[in-house]
């Protein structure tokens, strides 16, 4: 516990964190501050190119093994998987329709890629490592989820049918191509890749992460001030459930395959996070009439910011703890 609280207390008061906590209180306050559409787009460009090429530069310096292919694995399995718990607790705790379960639960089955980011970036700091490939396995997360959903919509009898412009959707997705494509690009070029623009990739890393995270707590905070009437207390309470049973289904994969402390933890992590880039835009496609403000808000305005603060130092400790690791 003690291990819990001082990686919390280390995170919370970290430059990317506080950056954060920035934002949801400008929004929440009502100020003015906001950051230019095509300078946050920018930015998320800028981190995903960065943390594929790294990926796969990691990659190329380590070499592949089967490793590499149950990782995926088990990746894919947990994406199209977790939809289906997160389903089933979403008919406890919420009061949601069909529709809009499935759309919810589509998101947590998918990833946060800047969650993922965030984590990496503790890890590092904590100096512990993880496995290159971790990059592949969180992009492999990104489409099964979406699957999963329409198929809980096809058994309440809505047939939803995976045509064209959803498939389009989901599997030439900006972040997955970027994120997918960079990843071989560091590999195919390898450290010597990396050497020549480690000055543009490494060094400016943690200052735009945190003006990314300054613009994500400004969306996070608009979204909670936004819908405090469409969240009912037992949705809001699934924001927080869920993270920590994905992370255990997360944590269990990981030691099963017997990964690195690092991957533990990114695995725990891959399996909390909530997308809210990817998911969004195919739920626009596959299921217009679900709401929004309902799968936006949980996943960017409650889970994220779980994660963010406490999450992460949480799985962190946990996996360290379990492997025999020291952050």
């Amino acid at each position: 516990m003690d291990q819990i609280l001082s990686l919390a207390a280390t995170n919370l008061l970290s430059p990317i964190i506080l950056s954060f906590a920035l934002g949801v209180a400008a929004a929440l306050a009502r100020s003015d501050l906001n950051i230019p559409e095509a300078v946050a787009k920018g930015m998320s460009i800028y981190l995903l190119f960065a943390i594929g090429f790294k990926g796969g530069v990691s990659v190329a310096d380590h070499g592949i093994d089967g490793m590499l292919a149950l990782s995926l694995l088990a990746g894919i399995v947990l994406s199209a998987a977790l939809p289906l718990v997160a389903f089933a607790l979403l008919q406890v705790m919420g009061n949601l329709s069909r529709l809009d379960a499935a759309a919810v639960a589509a998101h947590y089955g998918s990833i946060s890629i800047v969650t993922f980011v965030a984590a990496t970036s503790v890890l590092e700091a904590s100096g512990l490592s993880s496995e290159g490939y971790m990059v592949a396995v969180a992009a492999a997360m990104e489409a099964p989820a979406i699957l999963s959903a329409l198929w809980l919509i096809s058994r309440g009898g809505d047939s939803r049918r995976m045509d064209d412009e959803l498939l389009r959707e989901i599997m030439l997705n900006g972040s997955i191509v970027l994120l997918v494509g960079s990843f071989f690009i560091g590999w195919i070029t390898g450290v010597d890749g990396m050497t020549k623009i480690e000055a543009f990739i490494v060094s400016p890393f943690q200052g735009v992460l945190c003006l990314f995270l300054l613009d994500m707590g400004l969306v996070a905070g608009r979204g909670l001030r936004s819908s405090s009437g469409v969240l009912t207390p037992g949705v809001l309470a699934f924001g927080v459930v869920m993270p920590v049973v994905g992370a255990t289904c997360g944590l269990a994969a990981g030691l099963l395959l017997g990964v690195s402390t690092g991957g533990v933890a990114l695995f725990m992590v891959l399996s909390a996070s909530a997308s809210y880039i990817a998911v969004p835009a195919a739920m626009r496609v596959a299921l217009p009439e679900a709401n929004p403000s309902i799968y936006l808000t949980l996943s960017l305005g409650v889970t994220f910011p779980f994660n963010l603060t406490l999450g992460i130092p949480i799985y962190v400790a946990i996996a360290s703890a379990l492997t025999g690791g020291s952050p």
